[in-house]
């Protein structure tokens, strides 16, 4: 609805009578309420809409901002410039005033005696003979008053041209803000080229790679060639089966290529060192496991420290890795040597199976128990898992008295006798009670006969069973 404007002593008067009569009795005050009528209506620039328009032409002109090798197609490129340049624009914030800064229209706010004027609801009539003369019926666009300069060109310039142009952003393709001064959040890109730089630093400095064996795979052409298969970020790591473990001496007049299939699949989920031997352009690597064994054996078994002592040696504890399981026992890699471990030397328990405790890819603590460093390329380790630890005996054995009854668990039923687990983890070796043999697992009761603290022994009798066979 039209307002009524008091044209008594009111700014338009003021600003009228500074427009015609620029050099007389013009305040700085009047200078900025014309100003600021002036952008008041200036049209407004749809500056989201010139952006989205100059990133689609940057993003068609620009295809190649990443070589091939960076491991990022073309389409995630696009979109990846896209999503950080919109990210920018709708957060704001920016890397420098020159790439970022973008003059917008300012918005008009002065107040005039009748009320607020924004720019966008009010109106304002025709510029007549007199400023001070209004049409309260108009309801037009309303026309700013122009400066009178002496510039007849400036004079002849339309109004509804901005008096600035304004910049036009600069895209740059995956663009990060990032919230300290250096980017800690590591991108597909980076993680492609780290993992890339890996493969080349152990290609050409024998650096040693470390991963598990994730899968096996057997050659469809040749039925004979297996090889284990090991990711290494985006990249395949193929070793063969010869690479992976040391053929045996004697096949026993089996297929050499099923012997080996086997092995390896006995190993499939274990953690190996490995040297990459070369690299695809397909995302391919082949590797070997045995020279990064040979490898570390010459820094561990050859090494010394500062006194000249060899870094391993007879009576230390050292971490073993557990590659592969059997019934009887385990085999695991201590520094570039596959050493066996029989069941007796997994527990002072006793056990009938070592896959119930262990399995490929376990760390486990050993204590070496002898070195043979004669050849070279055939050293000899025996390691012991289960003195690497207290012996639970030497303490359990003080809380049972002979002659007194305790409740335990059967452990192990065999030739020998029933093994009953008692508090504190240990065994007592009971003989066969006359109503059947107790079933694994199976709650009874014993009676103590007699303990040897000297051999670490305790038998006794089975005198009650809770769950008869």
């Amino acid at each position: 609805m039209p307002r009524k404007i008091n044209t008594k002593n009111t700014d338009e008067n003021i600003i009228d009578q500074n427009a015609e009569n620029p050099s007389e009795n013009t305040t700085d005050s009047d200078v900025g309420r014309q100003t600021s009528l002036e952008e008041a209506n200036a049209p407004q620039i749809d500056t989201e809409n010139d952006n989205l328009t100059e990133l689609s032409e940057n993003i068609i002109s620009n295809q190649q901002i990443l070589p091939e090798d960076a491991g990022v197609s073309q389409t995630d490129l696009e979109i990846t410039e896209y999503l950080a340049d919109d990210a920018a624009l709708n957060s704001g914030s920016s890397e420098s005033d020159e790439n970022t800064e973008l003059e917008q229209p300012v918005e008009p706010d002065f107040t005039l005696e009748s009320g607020q004027f924004n720019g966008t609801e009010e109106t304002l009539p025709s510029d007549t003979q007199n400023v001070s003369q209004f049409d309260t019926t108009t309801t037009g666009r309303p026309r700013r008053s122009r400066k009178s300069t002496g510039n007849s060109e400036s004079e002849t310039q339309s109004d509804n041209m901005p008096e600035t142009t304004p910049r036009r952003r600069r895209t740059r393709a995956n663009a990060i803000v990032s919230i300290d001064g250096s980017r800690s959040v590591e991108t597909s890109a980076d993680k492609h080229n780290n993992d890339l730089l890996d493969l080349v630093e152990s290609l050409k400095g024998k650096k040693i790679l470390t991963g598990m064996i994730q899968g096996i795979e057997r050659s469809a052409d040749n039925p004979n060639l297996s090889y284990a298969v090991i990711y290494h970020g985006d990249f395949k790591i193929i070793i063969p089966a010869d690479e992976v473990i040391e053929p045996p001496a004697d096949f026993r007049n089996r297929s050499p290529g099923d012997v080996m299939h086997y092995m390896i699949t006995k190993r499939l989920g274990a953690e190996v060192d490995y040297i990459i031997k070369g690299v695809d352009k397909t995302g391919i690597a082949a590797a070997s496991r045995l020279e990064a064994m040979a490898a570390k054996r010459r820094e561990y078994y050859f090494g010394a420290d500062r006194d000249g002592n060899n870094l391993l040696y007879e009576g230390i504890n050292a971490e073993a890795r557990v590659v592969s399981v059997i019934r009887a026992g385990v085999f695991v890699d201590l520094f570039g040597v596959e050493s066996y471990i029989p069941l007796r030397e997994l527990s002072y328990q006793r056990g009938m199976d070592a896959a119930a405790q262990f399995q490929p890819g376990q760390r486990v603590l050993v204590k070496i128990l002898s070195i043979d460093r004669s050849n070279r390329n055939n050293i000899k380790v025996t390691a012991s898992v289960k003195q690497a630890t207290e012996n639970p005996y030497e303490k359990a054995l003080r809380k049972y008295v002979p002659g007194s009854r305790y409740v335990g668990t059967v452990s192990m039923v065999d030739t020998n006798g029933v093994f009953v687990s008692l508090e504190g983890g240990i065994d007592c070796l009971c003989s066969y009670p006359k109503r059947g043999r107790p079933p694994r697992g199976s709650r009874v009761t014993i009676r103590i006969i007699g303990i040897n603290h000297e051999t670490n022994r305790i038998w006794g009798a089975i005198t009650h069973m809770t769950t008869a066979r």
